[in-house]
């Protein structure tokens, strides 16, 4: 494997990584999972984590949220420790998960009332900031509607929107197009980059669709529980020699299998 590149960092700034991984190693029934992963995610980048179906993506992203212990190895979140200062890293974070996590027979407004009473935003805040993320998803018509009336796309972004209510400096989102229309997809990606460009969010994106990578994305390879490549997505294809991402990543997979 090639030696891993890594983003370029500003000399000027101190300011610590959005997050880091070091060293994260972990089993699931005595199966390596995720075997001496290491990655960082820069303050105000997009990232784009990269693997098939079953690479590890979303191991590691419970991992880094907390929702299971690491086993081996060191995650921080903009310099806190996940283990030691849970509550500080948490509270930076948001989260999209693979699997839909709304309740469908709540109106869109009230699933995002609930999340921002668990965060413990005053309600004046709160409508604020639910108003403030309806009118930017263009969903404000929508807000009285129960989720299960809403389209898939629709209702995704009201998942975005629910992660963004705490106004977390780091977004993790984990497939979050999976099973939507192209122009769906388009459209929820267009708004991501978007925080990323306007807010400084800085975004880790797991997904194994291609076709949602720019050539300039930052790309971490993700397969087998091993990072196998990390670059941008133009340099890692020249690397390889490959005519774009779609052949290196097919390089990359097939030698790792």
């Amino acid at each position: 494997m090639a030696e891993l590149a890594h983003l370029p960092v500003n000399p000027a700034s101190s300011a610590p990584d959005a997050l880091t991984v070091d060293g994260l190693t972990h089993r699931i029934g005595g199966r390596v999972v995720l075997e001496q992963v290491g990655l960082a995610v820069p303050a105000g980048r997009f990232v784009t984590l990269l693997g098939p179906n079953g690479a590890g993506k979303t191991t590691l992203l419970s991992l880094v949220t907390r929702l299971y212990n690491a086993q081996q190895g060191r995650i921080t979140v903009f310099g806190h420790d996940v283990r030691k200062e849970s509550s500080a890293a948490l509270a930076m974070m948001g989260l999209v998960f693979q699997q839909r996590a709304i309740d469908p027979d709540l109106t869109a407004r009230q699933n995002l009332s609930y999340h921002a009473a668990l965060h413990g935003l005053p309600g004046k805040v709160a409508r604020a900031r639910i108003a403030a993320e309806l009118e930017r998803m263009n969903l404000s018509k929508d807000a009285d509607r129960k989720i299960r009336t809403l389209s898939g796309g629709e209702s995704r972004r009201i998942e975005i929107a629910r992660a963004l209510l705490h106004n977390p400096k780091l977004l993790l989102c984990d497939e979050a197009t999976v099973g939507l229309d192209v122009r769906s997809r388009a459209d929820i990606i267009s708004d991501v980059r978007g925080l990323v460009r306007d807010r400084g969010t800085a975004v880790l994106w797991a997904t194994h669709l291609i076709d949602e990578v720019e050539p300039e994305d930052f790309v971490i390879i993700l397969h087998r529980g091993k990072v196998r490549r990390q670059g941008r997505a133009a340099e890692i294809a020249a690397s390889l020699g490959a005519d774009g991402l779609n052949e290196a990543f097919r390089r990359v997979t097939e030698a790792a299998a």
